[in-house]
């Protein structure tokens, strides 16, 4: 059957994706282990003050639950109706008790009472971390950041988060590196960077092996770079 040029490349082009699709490993099962939960919350601009202290309250009240290891509430700078909630816990079973206890419920209640956009919950099994009793000054500031790669591009997306992760904690002004790679989406990745001030935050991104990262991940990204700045919530 003859077929314009038009639709032939077209036809080349989606064959040659089916094929990449197709020649991509399967995902691993998660690992057992710890796990990770980055839950970004947006308030309404006129409840913001409400919101940290609901954060607040939850956040305290996380920390005492069996099986978690670190609980943060964050607020993002520049616009302080976005917050964002770090907690790290022993297992997945840990995790699956926390969002079924009561407080966990009622804190939810109150936050979809003045918020702006749903709950987002992303759950993470650790790909490269560092202690996870490590502590952030007031100084701090905070970076979170949504790495997300084409399905294809997975390993490889794999392999440079974790390379970044590697090399920037080695960086004078760090004081933790995170990457994490998404439970139910591993092709989606978290990178949670906290640094001495903004100054050192400023001097990373300029580093050679952030450039390099960054233009590996160009041609593999599957959406927007998503880098959010925080201060930590005393």
């Amino acid at each position: 059957m003859w077929f314009p040029l038009k639709s032939a490349l077209a036809l080349a082009v989606l064959a040659a994706m089916a094929a990449a699709v197709r020649a991509q490993a399967p995902a691993s099962p998660p690992p057992d282990g710890p796990r990770y939960v980055v839950t970004y919350i947006e308030v309404k601009p006129t409840t913001a003050v409400e919101a940290q202290k609901l954060l607040r309250a939850f956040r305290d009240t996380t920390r005492k639950e069996a099986g978690n290891l670190r609980a943060e509430a964050l607020q993002r700078i520049g616009q302080i109706n976005h917050f964002v909630l770090l907690e790290a816990w022993k297992d997945q079973a840990a995790i699956d008790a926390h969002f079924k206890a009561q407080t966990t419920a009622e804190f939810r209640d109150k936050i979809k009472a003045i918020q702006n956009a749903p709950i987002d919950d992303r759950v993470h099994f650790p790909l490269s971390v560092g202690p996870v009793e490590l502590k952030a000054t007031a100084a701090a500031v905070a970076v979170v950041t949504h790495v997300d790669v084409i399905p294809p591009q997975r390993e490889n997306g794999t392999a440079f988060t974790k390379q970044l992760a590697e090399e920037s904690r080695k960086e004078a002004g760090n004081m933790r590196l995170e990457a994490l790679t998404q439970v139910n989406r591993q092709n989606h990745f978290t990178v949670i960077e906290v640094w001495r001030d903004r100054n050192a935050a400023d001097v990373h991104s300029m580093a050679e092996h952030t450039r390099v990262f960054r233009d590996k991940l160009a041609p593999a990204a599957g959406a927007l770079y998503d880098e959010r700045f925080y201060r930590f919530m005393d």
